[in-house]
């Protein structure tokens, strides 16, 4: 993260020059007033381009440093959190609130944890996801803390994560309803958080083995 600006959200781009934002979109759901407020930031400032990201966000890509706090100002916005050891943007997929295969409110969910967790600083990144059926259209089980929606409530997994160690998330709660998932995952963070680890949550749940994972935080 050499030359990355972590206070203004910026990232370095490979010319070493300029910087890169990812302004926050609470699980990619977008009005037409924000979708012209980020167009008319990206070419006021000349952006390079605009570049539609994994997370749900829309950077904005080959802009100045010199600018960087008139931009955030212009859009109105706090930096996001799109870089640095903290919660990342949280991935959900329609759910019940638009897709006709939904099982369960993704969207109701998702946004309740990017609200709560997003930004919070943590030993390392930690990535979320919530879907609303077993399609798992925002792909939880490659994320630190995965939830998926079924029939019969959530399905709890963690440990999740792509990169250069691929890891699939271990299943550790089911039949869950929604306010147990919030207190589950609760718990996980303040876990996690309170262990100065700078390794990846699946990492750090292979050291410690997950039998003692689920037994310290309740299970």
């Amino acid at each position: 993260m050499a030359g990355d600006k972590l206070e203004k959200g910026a990232i370095l781009q490979r010319d070493k020059e300029t910087y890169a934002i990812a302004p926050q979109i609470p699980g990619g759901i977008v009005t037409p007033d924000l979708l012209r407020k980020i167009a008319d930031v990206a070419e006021k400032y000349n952006a390079a381009a605009m570049k539609m990201t994994s997370a749900q966000r829309i950077a904005i890509v080959g802009i100045k440093e010199a600018d960087l706090d008139n931009i955030w100002k212009d859009l109105d916005m706090k930096p996001a959190a799109a870089i640095g050891l903290c919660v990342r943007s949280i991935k959900i997929c329609p759910g019940t609130t638009f897709c006709k295969r939904g099982q369960q409110d993704a969207v109701g969910l998702g946004l309740k944890l990017d609200e709560k967790y997003h930004g919070l600083q943590l030993p390392s990144k930690l990535k979320m996801a919530v879907a609303g059926c077993m399609n798992s259209c925002s792909e939880p089980a490659i994320k630190d803390i995965g939830i998926l929606g079924t029939p019969k409530g959530y399905t709890l997994m963690v440990g999740g994560s792509a990169g250069i160690k691929p890891r699939l998330a271990d299943i550790i709660a089911d039949e869950l309803t929604e306010e147990e998932v919030l207190d589950m995952v609760d718990r996980i963070i303040n876990y996690y958080k309170s262990h100065a680890t700078k390794h990846r949550l699946g990492r750090f749940i292979d050291e410690i083995g997950l039998e003692k994972f689920k037994k310290d935080i309740g299970l």
